[in-house]
């Protein structure tokens, strides 16, 4: 039906020009699922400011465990020692979309399919899925082969609110959660913890029973400004901050929360003479990379396999080659068909790449057992123990735990629900 135009004047006209732009530049646009209002049950009018726990997943993509205590994370200091700590060891390969993907599946990237931040699919010919490409990365075929928390939580009735995590702006098997945001890397690690805290000072009809939240800060202050740099500091202390700043809001609104603040993967620093020109491994005359750094995709061109197999598999210094079913069997990886058909992993401290910096980078992709790879996990609320360090452990158990809270009966994963059940959950 057409609006029946009404003149206004131009004073007006500007004024609420500028409250849209200010309105608009303050925060991101939601995507959320329409709901009608539920209403409060009789038992629970009378008591409506009394709130049910919520769980809150937070990520700090890059965190390395041995940042703690070093004068630059007061607030997850404290989460710490009020809390569960503990190093997780990321599954293979080291690289934030398989990794952000296991955490919330419990599934190693040979079961839930993304299997590297960048990648290739024989039901796709011709197509490259990356990270950087949204027109390709937001298609639901590639992210149907595993089902994250959320997914699992709306369709057992569940509110989630999702901003940013690695795969939450796309619909899986037709359901995404109730809100949710497509990715937007100008938006500020401020700006992402008050979209949380509006979420949870909703009304219990709207608000979501779990939150995940994604900072990326850290890890491209590591690529971009380089490992140990000012930069990264300043990075982490932001982070930081606003971590502290989500608790405290959570708790002067009287929301208990379960949090757990988790990373995809460590760092390590990667000097200026470690680097090497990708062209040291890749002959581009008879293959193709479509990955570069510490760790490497390649696939053959049309009828080069063998020339390829010759050129890889055999010794080179500070890399190791493989095709991909005769990977290391610890690694658990090479199975799925979107794995590429050569994989070249750089030993620690080491990287091949197109365009060489000079400076001291931190990067991923090193085998996952390396202490340098080791991410963060740190857990504190009413549904854990107090002052407790674990050993090491896989990033695949997180999943579990993150069913168990939200409410959803246990289902078959990689992860072992009984490592951090047992040692995390108070009695």
């Amino acid at each position: 039906m057409k609006m029946p135009f009404r003149p206004a004047s131009m004073l007006s006209r500007l004024v609420g020009l500028a409250l849209f732009s200010v309105m608009t530049a303050c925060a991101p646009m939601a995507v959320e699922r329409a709901q009608a209002p539920a209403p409060i049950p009789a038992s629970h009018a009378a008591s409506a400011d009394v709130r049910p726990p919520i769980t809150v997943l937070l990520s700090i993509d890059g965190f390395r465990p041995a940042i703690l205590r070093h004068g630059l994370t007061p607030n997850l200091d404290a989460l710490a020692a009020e809390g569960v700590s503990g190093d997780m060891r990321p599954v293979f390969p080291a690289n934030t979309f398989p990794n952000h993907v296991s955490l919330v599946t419990g599934q190693r990237p040979d079961h839930h399919g993304i299997v590297d931040n960048a990648m290739r699919d024989p039901r796709k010919p011709g197509v490259t899925w990356k990270i950087t490409d949204p027109l390709v990365n937001r298609d639901g075929f590639w992210w149907e082969e595993a089902e994250p928390v959320w997914v699992s939580a709306e369709r057992a009735g569940i509110r989630t609110g999702v901003l940013y995590w690695p795969g939450s702006d796309n619909s899986i098997n037709g359901t995404r959660p109730s809100i949710w945001f497509p990715y937007d890397a100008a938006i500020t690690s401020a700006q992402r913890v008050d979209t949380a805290l509006d979420w949870a000072r909703r009304p219990a009809a709207t608000r979501p029973a779990f939150i995940a939240v994604y900072f990326d800060v850290v890890d491209k202050a590591d690529h971009h400004d380089g490992f140990d740099s000012a930069q990264e500091h300043a990075a982490i202390a932001d982070v930081d901050a606003q971590i502290g700043r989500l608790r405290a809001g959570l708790a002067d609104m009287g929301q208990p929360a379960n949090l757990i603040v988790v990373s995809d993967h460590g760092m390590a620093p990667v000097p200026p003479e470690h680097v090497r020109p990708i062209t040291d491994i890749v002959d581009p005359a008879i293959m193709e990379a479509i990955t570069e750094g510490p760790w490497l995709d390649i696939y053959p061109l049309a009828d080069k396999d063998a020339a390829v197999a010759a050129a890889l598999l055999r010794s080179h210094d500070n890399i190791d080659c493989w095709r991909r079913e005769d990977v290391p069997a610890r690694y658990a990886y090479g199975r799925n068909p979107r794995v590429a058909p050569f994989l070249c992993m750089a030993h620690v401290g080491w990287t091949f790449v197109k365009k060489p910096r000079a400076f001291t980078k931190g990067e991923h992709g090193f085998d996952p057992a390396a202490p340098e790879m080791r991410a963060l996990f740190l857990a504190a609320g009413p549904a854990f123990r107090r002052g407790l360090t674990l050993p090491t452990f896989d990033n695949i158990d997180v999943y579990p735990l993150l069913a168990r809270l939200v409410g959803l009966p246990p289902r078959p994963v990689d992860g072992n629900p009984a490592t951090l059940d047992v040692n995390v959950i108070s009695p």
